[in-house]
């Protein structure tokens, strides 16, 4: 008889009945080890590559390289050769907008997505030398754009607009926009001239400030809203697309004259994104129907209004200016609208263009010299390659593709180069933001 609470030893037979267990090897155990060990690689790199979320595409100045915004981080791309610069990974906070200045290391984050790694009212500016913060900008609303140049900050709100000294952050202009969800602005690079383009407060309208002389110019560009604009480098052009998305007009931004209308298809589309060349002779768009449209600029290029302009202009880089307060006559800025010289890319146009007047815009304005259809349905930001007659499509769905055209007959481009930059990158400096 048992005792209550006692407990009972066990029986020989349950021992004996149970099956023993063997052992496995020391090679099985091994084979095991390496079989998680690569699937833990394989799931790390699916990782990797499927759950990044792009939260911003965008070129450099120069079109040499493009940054990407991700909900881990930020990412650098160089353009030619395609590579992987770097990467700066925030443990999983979400970069919003990354802003480069030309290839240097200072850059403008702006926090965004599900998790943002700062405030999205907030502009950092990271130098990756230091790898740290060495300036902070803060605003009671949420920033929507950052523009950079070397010797000023422009950041976009909804309803305004600031500059700032680069060296000391302190306040230089404030600007009263209509609402611009969208960030729509515009910043020349080039030093020789510092042009900003930006929607006014009527709809349609665009203005354009020449800080260099000191001049502020309002252009009526549209009927409808804007959707987007951009600055040649030198400043001296301004062009821009409506949410209609049928049109993009060339203006001179020093007096505001209309110089080009230029046709990207019959029917409404989104624009997406617009880029000049570096020598203002080539245009670029691209929208949601899918095709990259390459138009040619009858105005005159930089190099070629230095020799209209004779002995006495000055040349920097990519840009030929008079000197400004020379008191000659393109002492304001580049004679963009003074002069149409010939050029040698033809666009296309309705045979009856010579009734330009009598009969609807369709039958006058130009259409592209060349295109390219992307193959997959994904927002594509544009930009002129390094090489001549090349232009680069970098995609949200971490697509990257380099086409070619002819500058003489145009029609199809040819694709050069096809990338994919959401795979994982090997021997990439990554570290921890």
């Amino acid at each position: 008889m048992m005792m209550p609470g006692s407990v009972s030893p066990p029986s020989m037979a349950s021992k004996s009945s149970s099956p023993s267990r063997q052992q496995p090897s020391d090679v099985e155990q091994d084979e095991n080890l390496i079989q998680r060990e690569n699937q833990n690689q394989e799931e790390q790199a699916e990782s990797q590559s499927h759950d990044w979320s792009l939260l911003s595409v965008g070129f450099n100045q120069d079109h040499g390289c493009f940054a990407c915004g991700t909900e881990t981080g930020f990412r650098i791309y160089n353009c030619d050769p395609f590579m992987e610069t770097f990467r700066r990974e925030t443990d999983g906070a979400g970069i919003a907008i990354v802003e480069m200045l030309f290839r240097c290391n200072v850059l403008a984050l702006v926090g965004g997505g599900k998790n943002p790694r700062y405030s999205p009212n907030k502009v950092m500016i990271w130098d990756d030398f230091q790898s740290r913060c060495i300036g902070e900008l803060s605003f009671r609303s949420e920033v929507r754009a950052v523009r950079l140049r070397r010797d000023c900050i422009v950041v976009v709100l909804e309803h305004k607009i600031y500059v700032y000294n680069f060296e000391n952050l302190k306040v230089l202009h404030q600007i009263e926009t209509l609402s611009n969800m969208k960030g729509i602005c515009a910043l020349s690079p080039a030093s020789t001239a510092c042009v900003l383009a930006c929607p006014g407060q009527r709809r349609g309208e665009v203005r354009v400030e020449l800080y260099s002389v000191k001049k502020t110019r309002f252009v009526q560009a549209h009927e409808s809203s804007l959707a987007c604009l951009t600055l040649s480098q030198s400043g001296a052009l301004l062009a821009t697309a409506s949410t209609k998305g049928t049109l993009i007009y060339i203006f001179s931004t020093a007096d505001g004259t209309k110089l080009q209308e230029l046709r990207r298809g019959a029917d409404r589309a989104d624009i997406y994104s617009i880029a000049f060349s570096a020598n203002a002779q080539w245009l670029a768009c691209s929208s949601d129907k899918g095709t990259v449209h390459v138009f040619g600029i009858k105005v005159a290029s930089d190099e070629a209004r230095a020799e209209a302009l004779g002995p006495g202009s000055v040349s920097r880089g990519n840009s030929t200016l008079q000197p400004v307060g020379s008191g000659g006559s393109g002492s304001s800025l580049l004679l963009a609208g003074s002069a149409f010289l010939s050029y040698a890319a033809t666009n296309a146009g309705s045979s009856l263009s010579f009734m330009k007047g009598v009969l609807p815009k369709y039958f006058s304005s130009e259409w592209s010299f060349a295109q390219f259809r992307i193959p997959e349905d994904s927002r594509a930001m544009v930009a002129f390659g390094p090489q001549k007659h090349t232009v680069l499509i970098a995609c949200a769905n971490g697509s990257f593709y380099r086409c070619a055209f002819d500058p003489v007959q145009g029609g199809e481009m040819v694709q050069q180069e096809y990338e994919s930059f959401k795979k994982p990158a090997e021997n990439v400096n990554g570290v921890s933001v």
